[in-house]
């Protein structure tokens, strides 16, 4: 079954409510001028909100990057896997401790991919 691809102008939060800037290194593929997102991409998560307890206080660990686990099975572009609304990640806090799968508020409803 056909799922809505991930571009530029999509929305994706971290867990916590913090937002990817959505980059590729795609200029091949688009859907309205918008480039395709790929799993080789990553992308920097800002106004994550996350802290853990130390002590009698907390301490900031926000997600800051978004790696890509899984892409279309068919779809790619020159060969790398796309992004779908399907797809799954991780976010990492700076020290590179994953802080649990990304949340994909808005895909692109023109295109779909498998």
């Amino acid at each position: 079954m056909a799922v809505p691809v991930l571009t530029t102008a999509s929305t994706v939060q971290c867990p916590h409510g913090g937002r990817a800037t959505l980059t590729t290194a795609n200029a091949l593929a688009m859907d309205n001028g918008a480039p395709l997102l790929l799993l080789t991409d990553t992308h920097v998560i800002a106004g994550c909100p996350f802290q853990i307890p130390i002590g009698t206080g907390t301490k900031p660990q926000p997600c800051v990057i978004l790696r890509w686990t899984s892409g279309a099975v068919f779809t790619r572009v020159n060969g790398v896997p796309v992004l779908l609304q399907t797809s799954t990640g991780l976010c990492f806090s700076v020290e590179q401790i994953p802080q649990g799968p990304p949340l994909v508020v808005q895909a692109s409803p023109a295109v779909k991919g498998i």
